[in-house]
């Protein structure tokens, strides 16, 4: 009989040790996928009373009746054994379980977080790129402040997660000041933490090695940012500089790349020529994959952004690691692209991320491409994510308007 998906117990007669007419009757126990029989010494049946079928007397005698009433016992003991186990904050086991269900008393270590984040990082790192590995690591290490902090330790039992815990969490996150150069987090920073935890949380609840999810009923908050990017007139004003300093140059080169095409920095700096192809239509196509989120993206390439790529095809640099751009980090453009700032009077704080906005802002949706196309062409898996960026801008209300005034008029 199955009491719950992780705890499974039925019973079986072994006919063939029948010995004076009778036969020994073990119990199966089934623990997270582990399966284990236990004799039951003190229970012997005729066969004559057992229903094989059904693992159980049957119910139509008063042997069989006693019988049955026995065997529900010992499922109620089992089921008892297996949540005592579980209210100690210990992960039920095989081992554990007939540990208790005869009486041997063997001390065992409650799952700690640090099990946890053990078992997290050995899995994530095989599934998860290593920026969003960094990121995580981040988040662990200010939870380990928070443990010192409300704990005086590095460490706690999973069994002191509740929802009191979480929300203690998100107050210290807001109330943390930092000693170095970052600022204290906003609404959207304290998210991502929390955000990552709960990630955390849901995998040791599917574990089984929580009870219950401490965020449940658990509010998470996120405040509506519009995101950075160039209008039409100061990308045309980065786009048409020239720089004495080659290294600038070759920024702004892979800035405006971007611009027209919309790639992560990621995924355009490991662009190689075989991601060039030819679509049916005849015109030149960047198909790759997000490396992300691991999905397609398919875009037809722009003269703005073709030209650039024939400027770099014998790029020594280039060449050496088979891309189409030389390998340069992604903190080494953005600190290049405030100096690019400085010198073309762009006043926001450009980062390399501001050319995928103003690829999906200024270059497609203010021109009319519809935002199922941008979706796609941005390597989305939802088109939620692409409604970001479906702002007004004055530019598409005066052209709207203008369009108005020609045909009234």
């Amino acid at each position: 009989m199955k009491t719950t998906n992780r705890l499974s117990i039925h019973f079986k007669v072994r006919a063939e040790r029948e010995k004076d007419g009778k036969a020994p009757v073990y119990m199966g126990l089934t623990v997270n996928g582990s399966k284990s029989y236990l004799a039951l010494k003190s229970l012997q049946v005729n066969l004559i009373h057992w229903d094989i079928s059904r693992g159980c007397a049957y119910a139509n005698t008063k042997q069989g009746k006693k019988i049955n009433n026995y065997l529900d016992d010992l499922r109620l003991t089992v089921k008892e054994h297996y949540r005592q186990i579980e209210l100690k904050g210990y992960r039920v086991t095989i081992d554990l379980l007939k540990n208790a269900f005869f009486g041997i008393v063997k001390e065992e270590q409650p799952i700690t977080f640090a099990d946890l984040l053990s078992y997290h990082n050995e899995q994530a790192t095989t599934l998860l790129a290593e920026g969003t590995m960094r990121h995580y690591y981040v988040t662990q290490r200010y939870l380990i402040k928070f443990f010192q902090l409300k704990f005086n330790s590095d460490n706690i039992n999973l069994t002191d997660l509740d929802y009191k815990f979480i929300a203690d969490f998100e107050l210290f996150l807001y109330n943390h000041k930092p000693k170095d150069h970052q600022k204290p987090m906003d609404t959207n920073g304290v998210l991502k933490h929390l955000i990552r935890l709960k990630k955390m949380v849901n995998l040791a609840v599917n574990l089984k090695w929580i009870t219950s999810n401490p965020f449940a009923g658990f509010k998470m908050s996120r405040k509506t940012v519009d995101k950075e990017f160039l209008n039409e007139w100061e990308l045309k004003a980065v786009e048409n500089k020239y720089f004495e300093i080659s290294r600038l140059n070759l920024v702004k080169d892979m800035f405006i790349f971007a611009c027209y095409t919309g790639l992560a920095y990621i995924d355009m700096i490991n662009l190689k020529l075989e991601n060039i192809v030819t679509g049916s239509d005849g015109e030149k196509w960047i198909r790759t994959f997000r490396q992300k989120t691991l999905v397609p993206v398919n875009t037809p390439i722009l003269p703005n952004a073709l030209r650039i790529i024939e400027r770099y095809k014998e790029n020594i640099r280039a060449e050496a690691t088979g891309t189409i751009f030389p390998v340069i980090s992604n903190q080494k453009i953005n600190s290049y692209l405030k100096e690019i700032a400085d010198h073309t009077g762009v006043r926001k704080n450009i980062t390399f991320h501001v050319a995928r906005h103003t690829f999906a802002t200024t270059i497609t949706l203010s021109n009319g491409v519809p935002i199922e196309t941008v979706s796609k062409m941005l390597g989305h898996s939802k088109l939620a994510t692409t409604q970001i960026y479906a702002r007004v801008l004055e530019k598409k209300i005066s052209d709207d308007m203008a369009a108005l005034r020609a045909k009234l008029e």
